[in-house]
């Protein structure tokens, strides 16, 4: 019963802070928001008992990405100043992109997690097997979505470098 009280609590900092973090104007806010909602993302793994995952959430993305952000952040923008609000016409673009990759998403995990989760429960996973999916190529592992993520953060970081740049 309390584990199902912490885990609601855990979730309703995730579900506002993320919506807060998406709807400030201020950008170092956001990035605060974030913070929070990454520190409660490392408060579901502690519940879960991913005591590693755990570590990892806190060292590296609340961690050092938090800093990379904030040092981004620092670098491009002036920190005091308001984000310039869109016009409507995009913010329903970005709504109606935003619902279709929801549902997209819940396409995908409706006809996939059934799949993964019977391989799963079939034994308990070691480190090993946990390695092995997350670095393989086969269907159902995950090399080229982690390769694909470390290209789009780079392309992140020199964007950042280049507009830091011109000023």
């Amino acid at each position: 019963m309390a584990e199902q009280i912490i885990f609601y609590i855990l979730a309703i900092v995730i579900a506002v802070f993320s919506i807060m973090a998406v709807t400030s104007k201020r950008i170092i806010r956001s990035a605060t928001y974030l913070l929070f909602v990454l520190l409660a993302t490392a408060g579901l793994y502690l519940l879960l008992g991913y005591n590693y995952l755990f570590a990892v959430q806190i060292a590296v993305y609340a961690g050092g990405v938090m800093v990379l952000f904030i040092f981004a952040i620092l670098l491009t923008n002036k920190p005091g100043e308001n984000v310039k609000t869109e016009l409507p016409v995009r913010r329903i673009v970005a709504g109606i992109t935003a619902i279709s990759g929801l549902a997209f998403c819940a396409h995908i995990i409706y006809y996939n997690v059934s799949k993964v989760y019977a391989v799963a429960v079939q034994s308990e996973l070691t480190p090993q097997q946990i390695g092995h999916t997350m670095m393989g190529t086969d269907k159902y592992q995950y090399l080229l979505p982690f390769e694909t993520i470390s290209i789009l953060l780079l392309a992140c970081i020199v964007g950042a470098i280049m507009i830091a740049r011109k000023r």
